[in-house]
């Protein structure tokens, strides 16, 4: 091995990596010059745990001559045969190094270890990636190399773990940051928050179409069913809108009890807001599909669910709001009002989709004129549009 060529290595993770300008070059890069220093790598896996409600892991698989592989794996892996008879099992829980020869038959516990040698693997061990957090996560490591790795090399590559654990950490973190951003308050709205907009009254304003949703006969449902049986049908009742909105190009900024508040962007200078508006309207016929198919047992009777939503455009204020230190990113202005006194005469006049007048405007065909109603706060009535295809419920 070149001792010099592991030092430069050791520095470079050391001074963070810099070179390389994302996780996967990253990961590419450091493997390179373990190759380039003389360990004889062939197959390497990088697995780290996430802070997401769905995704338990992410992995980096590298190999020479091949792009580096990025996958997921979500919480079902803990179930699974293949994790309680992996490896990995034990750095992740014990923290502890697996050594597995190819040409060892203790190893047979490991069925990976038979997939390895039939691949020309002559080695394999697996290394913990403590981080400062008291996380462990995992790297895995093989080699082809006749007898498998040497005392030496396996030493080597204790000494580099110790270094690329604090750089996995520092990229695992940020991606974790942005992934709860992301979580909590929408994509949109994290990256504003992860490129510095964390100041109370950092504002802007922003044309968009928006959406303002609630669950009709939820008082009632709360009042009957135990808590934790009404958390459920809200985590079903808004998956049935979640997906849709994203979708069409939504991003959910706020759960309001039943409540549901969702903006879709305009892009002014391209001037798309009947494609907007109309991608709108398409995600509020997927929600009251998916809405009117829901059913929940509870007790020897399935509950069946009706939802209002009230679709509206106009400019917003977008941005950092609230007091002291603890602030909202969300969105305010007339035009968010209307769509809250839109949404309660859905409620009123008993439809599930109801648009203002400049909504039904941008996106025409398929309205029916419901009136004029008068808006609370609002010095001027509104004119109210349903859809054409559905009558108002008795």
């Amino acid at each position: 091995m070149d001792a010099s060529k592991l030092q430069e290595l050791t520095d470079w993770l050391i001074d963070g990596g810099r070179s390389a300008a994302s996780p996967v070059r990253f990961m590419a890069e450091c493997c390179e010059r373990m190759v380039a220093a003389g360990l004889p790598l062939w197959r390497i896996g990088v697995f780290v745990r996430t802070l997401h409600p769905e995704i338990y892991g992410r992995n980096f698989i590298w190999k020479p001559g091949s792009e580096v592989e990025v996958g997921t794996v979500d919480y079902h892996i803990l179930e699974s045969p293949d994790f309680h008879t992996s490896p990995l099992k034990i750095v992740f829980q014990q923290g502890l190094e697996v050594r597995a020869r190819t040409d060892d038959l203790r190893t047979g516990r490991f069925p990976i270890v038979d997939e390895l040698r039939a691949e020309g693997v002559t080695d394999y061990i697996a290394l913990p990636l403590p981080f400062v957090g008291g996380t462990v996560n995992a790297s895995s490591w093989t080699t082809k190399q006749p007898g498998g790795f040497t005392e030496e090399q396996l030493a080597a590559l204790r000494r580099l773990v110790t270094p690329l654990a604090r750089v996995i950490e520092i990229i695992s973190l940020t991606r974790t940051a942005a992934s709860l951003l992301d979580t909590y308050v929408g994509n949109r709205a994290g990256e504003r928050i992860m490129g510095g907009q964390i100041r109370r009254g950092h504002t802007e304003t922003m044309n968009a179409a928006i959406w303002l949703s609630d669950l009709r006969g939820f008082t009632a449902l709360s009042d009957r069913l135990p808590a934790e049986t009404v958390v459920d049908i809200l985590n079903h009742y808004f998956d049935c809108q979640v997906a849709a909105i994203k979708k069409h190009g939504g991003e959910v900024l706020k759960y309001m009890g039943d409540g549901l508040l969702a903006v879709f962007p305009i892009d002014e200078y391209v001037g798309d807001d009947k494609q907007v508006c109309s991608n709108v309207l398409e995600a509020a016929h997927e929600s009251r599909a998916s809405v009117a198919d829901m059913q929940y047992p509870v007790g020897d009777s399935v509950e069946r669910f009706r939802f209002g939503v009230a679709l509206h455009v106009g400019r917003i204020l977008y941005g950092n709001i609230g007091g002291g230190n603890r602030l909202d990113f969300t969105c305010i202005g007339p035009a968010v009002n209307l769509a809250a006194r839109l949404e309660k005469i859905a409620s009123q006049t008993r439809r599930t989709i109801v648009a203002s007048e400049g909504f039904a405007g941008i996106c025409s065909g398929g309205w029916s004129d419901l009136g004029e109603f008068p808006v609370a706060g609002f010095s001027k009535a509104a004119r109210v549009y349903g859809l054409a295809d559905e009558k108002s419920a008795a």
